[in-house]
């Protein structure tokens, strides 16, 4: 039923933007201006590109879309022998819908969709915004401004440190060089808006959002712990360098920082509605694919305040990438009083070759120390760090060949090891590793 869905509402897409490309207007199908490309191209490209290559000629219509199919050979074990029974096996399959609109010199619209995920059965969509790039207003001054600034405005993917940009997002997969994202996942959708400047490879950004993943009007409920009834607005801060330094050698460094003192239901590292890539690994007996979308990520449940800061380094040289992570969260729920911490690393090394670089092989390794929530945290030396903080560690190695430039196939294989999780936890002992295997496509 779900791909009857799927395929109904894609034709229904493709007839109503015929239709209107008919119509007497200079409404067309074609390429848009300052957006990322969702096919291999678009790999190792952070921000939306500055540089306008399409002239305005009348509103522009371009369709998009990423289709991802994995089988995954995963099994799993815990001290407690009590997880959900997992074989070798073809997931769900999923797909994404993108939708952009050149509206004016300039002005883009972006709707993205999912069309098919693995914790949702209906078609629902992820978010919208509209670009400026150029200003609707005449006057130099308004030009020299908008040659080295963008502005995004709506419910959108909040630009928060680099990984996000590398991360697979239901069924668009390409820019992730392996299998799934990182165990804190750093991804959620805001309403906001949010002004970005570049020039001369520095570029820094101011963000305001709503600090929710969707709209919200309710009052917040007080608890016993917590009489703060009021919601505040996210913050949120990036900068940077970004320099093609020779023709063989990229580099670049950026810093952001994130924080919301008050929100209704904040979910900086729980924002991913599509859910994990690794299917039901970890998952205790009784689990279900929509309820447990999650598999081998750790949520620190920042629910109520969040303050994260994120470091990431990205070198591209010749046909070597090593692109590395450093993480530092804090916050709570609105049951606590006392804010837990969480800690992440990662690295990625990938190195693509072959012509026009459409082979590659990878490692990664991504370790996560956190305390868990409704646990007390007693220090045991100067240093940050509590007796009750848990581990999660995660190696992966892979491949892929780039068939073409909208057709991949990639694999890896992954082990995963949960350390110094409390006895009552299910996690206590807890392992997972194998093999994923997946056929993407993105245009």
């Amino acid at each position: 039923m779900k791909t009857q869905l799927t395929s109904a509402l894609a034709s229904l897409l493709l007839i109503g933007a015929s239709l209107v490309a008919t119509t007497a207007q200079a409404q067309v199908f074609g390429p848009v201006s300052n957006l990322r490309p969702y096919d291999k191209s678009g790999i190792n490209v952070f921000e939306d590109p500055k540089n306008d290559s399409v002239a305005f000629d009348g509103i522009r219509l371009k369709l998009g879309a990423g289709f991802t199919q994995s089988f995954q050979g995963l099994k799993h074990k815990n001290a407690a022998d009590n997880l959900y029974k997992i074989t070798p096996g073809f997931n769900t399959a999923n797909a994404n819908l993108f939708m952009d609109v050149q509206l004016a010199d300039g002005i883009r619209l972006n709707l993205t969709s999912y069309l098919s995920s693995r914790r949702h059965n209906e078609t629902w969509v992820k978010g919208g915004y509209i670009q400026f790039d150029k200003l609707p207003f005449k006057g130099q001054i308004w030009e020299n401004i908008m040659a080295i600034t963008t502005i995004k405005v709506g419910h959108m993917e909040i630009n928060y440190g680099d990984q996000h940009f590398r991360r697979s997002d239901g069924g668009h997969t390409f820019y992730n060089p392996f299998g799934e994202n990182y165990i804190l996942d750093a991804f959620t959708t805001e309403i906001g808006g949010e002004v970005l400047v570049r020039k001369n490879g520095l570029f820094g950004l101011v963000g305001v959002s709503n600090g929710m993943i969707k709209g919200n009007i309710d009052e917040l409920a007080p608890t016993p712990v917590d009489d703060n009834i009021r919601k505040s607005p996210a913050l949120y801060l990036k900068a940077g360098i970004d320099k093609q330094v020779s023709p063989n050698l990229r580099a670049r460094l950026s810093a952001s920082y994130y924080t919301n003192n008050s929100s209704g239901g904040q979910t900086l590292y729980a924002g991913d509605r599509t859910g994990s890539n690794y299917f039901m690994a970890m998952e205790r007996t009784g689990s279900t694919y929509s309820a447990n979308f999650t598999s081998g990520r750790l949520n620190p449940a920042f629910t109520k305040k969040v303050e994260a800061f994120q470091l990431n380094g990205f070198i591209k040289a010749s046909g070597l990438e090593l692109f590395g992570t450093i993480e530092t969260a804090s916050g709570r729920t609105k049951n606590e009083t006392q804010e837990r911490d969480v800690n992440q690393y990662a690295l990625d090394a990938v190195y693509r070759f072959g012509k026009d670089e459409n082979l590659f092989v990878g490692a990664r390794y991504n370790t996560v120390t956190a305390t868990l929530p409704n646990v007390a945290a007693t220090p045991t030396t100067a240093a940050i760090v509590f007796e009750n903080d848990v581990k999660v560690n995660r190696l992966a190695v892979g491949a892929g060949w780039f068939m073409t430039r909208n057709i991949l196939l990639k694999g890896e294989y992954v082990t995963q090891e949960y350390k110094d999780f409390p006895t009552a936890d299910y996690r206590n002992g807890g392992k997972f590793n194998g093999y994923v295997i997946q056929a993407a496509v993105g245009f």
